[in-house]
């Protein structure tokens, strides 16, 4: 039984990441208040992370680069609204992305919404290609 609590703790913190990927939200309510005192955009990026591979070449193409990290450091919150299938978010998580994806009538993956910090909506695209420039200048032709 000694051993049993530390193999849980080390096992519980070894699986499947069930936070938003570096950098990004999971929390629709934090971002918006984040966006509110940074005076920034919301993206909110609907994705099967684990699934999709249309989702998995925005984010290699676009969303890990250094290019992409500073110019959305500036100019927005992010937030990552995932629908994994391997693993299974929290319930408050799930039911925030299920709703997040019925207000916004998403239906396809990879989805980008931009909102204002105050949750309004300012434009819609998918995966752009490219890198880093072509998806910013898509995103700045939103405004």
């Amino acid at each position: 039984m000694k051993i049993a609590a530390p193999l849980i703790a080390f096992f519980a913190l070894c699986s499947p990441v069930l936070a938003a990927r570096d950098g990004w939200l999971d929390n629709f309510d934090k971002a918006k208040a984040q966006a509110q005192a940074e005076n920034k955009k919301i993206l909110l990026d609907f994705t099967g992370s684990d699934w999709c591979g249309w989702c998995k070449r925005l984010d290699a193409e676009v969303f890990e680069q250094p290019e992409w990290k500073e110019y959305a450091a500036k100019k927005f919150v992010l937030v990552e609204v995932d629908f994994p299938h391997k693993f299974k978010l929290p319930e408050a998580v799930q039911r925030q992305n299920q709703a997040l994806q019925t207000k916004f009538k998403v239906n396809g993956y990879p989805t980008i919404v931009i909102l204002s910090g105050g949750g309004n909506l300012k434009g819609e695209l998918g995966y752009v290609a490219g890198g880093p420039k072509a998806f910013i200048s898509a995103l700045e032709r939103l405004k």
